[in-house]
């Protein structure tokens, strides 16, 4: 059984509270504020379930205890219920700003001590049994950053890991290449640029061994090479649709670039909105001594949509709270706008070129 202790000056008080709990806890009594203080110390941790403490008492008042109890942390491991006479919302406001779980007014209804002691015991347990969870999670998310970590420095100390980087590089600059030879030749012989800028990233260490451990393999240069599709990755921003399929046309035709797969989200836009080309390819390399095919993600979107999926990115860390599905339905029409916005260009510019 749980025990109480119960603080109050009058006998009386302590016995007729003894009756009303008894069948369902064991009842400890302090005279003053100066012995509950002492008999909280010679408890073991958990080894009170409640207190029920009275205001006006000679030596220490109630107030004296709770203060006291905050000093030493006790107030966040034992819920303390306030035993008066006192009906003033001032002083019971006061009782709670201080920290106490519940107020019992005197004289006492069974009924009503046993339901919020009940009570108050039920969301205090509850409430450290959480707070205990939240610190277990805690230490286990940072342990396995730890191991992220640990795991990221190894592959940055790898001779292998560094070539396999160098590598991927090199795709990245093969792919880049090859597209501004295209931009040169579409401006000679059309005056105009089939796209506006290139970006390019090679994922962290700490990103692939995520992504490695996430998927189920082990954080190997082997399944780096063979399970991952986009640690080399190129955005290619156009400003206009059409640009974006001749411009893909053009370099999967190469008869030296193999693509792997296809992902047309502007036909089959994302139910966010999200519109993009995305083509996997295996590109080559040319090393010193040899000539080998590097996986590579190459992305195109339009100006436009590349504003959007950058805004849309940043939002996705903020979107808590009562309003989130309505900021994904406005984004949701930002994105149908920008089609609408993107072919309409297109359109005018194809008038232009006519002309």
């Amino acid at each position: 059984m749980q025990r109480i202790l119960v603080v109050d000056d009058t006998e009386l008080n302590c016995e007729l509270l003894r009756n009303i709990l008894k069948d369902g806890y064991i009842i400890d009594t302090a005279k003053d504020g100066e012995q509950a203080l002492s008999k909280i110390r010679e408890y073991p941790p958990g080894g009170l379930a409640a207190i029920l403490l009275d205001l006006q008492m000679p030596k220490m008042n109630g107030f004296a205890v709770i203060a006291e109890m905050k000093r030493k942390g006790w107030m966040a491991k034992i819920p303390v219920l306030i035993i008066s006479s006192e009906h003033s919302v001032e002083v019971e406001n006061q009782c709670f700003e201080l920290g106490a779980s519940d107020f019992i007014h005197k004289p006492f209804e069974g009924s009503i001590v046993k339901n919020r002691v009940r009570n108050a015991i039920e969301l205090f347990s509850g409430k450290n049994q959480l707070e205990q969870e939240v610190r277990e999670q805690a230490k286990t998310l940072k342990k396995q950053y730890q191991i992220i970590q640990m795991q990221a420095e190894k592959l940055k100390e790898a001779e292998p890991f560094h070539m396999l980087m160098m590598e991927y590089q090199a795709a990245i600059m093969e792919v880049e290449t090859r597209l501004k030879v295209l931009n040169a030749e579409f401006t000679q012989r059309y005056n105009r640029n089939p796209f506006e800028s290139i970006k390019s990233r090679l994922k962290t260490p700490e990103s692939i061994y995520d992504k490695l451990a996430r998927k189920g393999y082990p954080a190997t240069v082997e399944c780096i090479r063979e399970k991952l599709m986009d640690v080399a990755g190129l955005r290619v921003i156009c400003s206009f649709p059409d640009d974006i399929y001749r411009l893909a046309d053009f370099l999967i035709r190469q008869d030296d670039i193999i693509l792997l797969k296809k992902k047309d989200y502007i036909k089959n836009p994302k139910t966010n909105g999200y519109r993009s080309l995305h083509l996997i390819l295996d590109v080559p390399i040319f090393l010193s001594d040899q000539k080998k095919y590097m996986k590579a993600e190459v992305q195109f979107r339009t100006i436009a949509m590349d504003f959007w999926a950058s805004l849309e990115h940043k939002l996705g860390y903020k979107r808590e709270g009562d309003n989130t599905e309505e900021i994904v339905r406005q984004l949701k029409d930002c994105a149908d706008s920008i089609e609408a916005l993107d072919y309409q260009m297109q359109e005018i510019r194809n008038k232009i070129d006519k002309a």
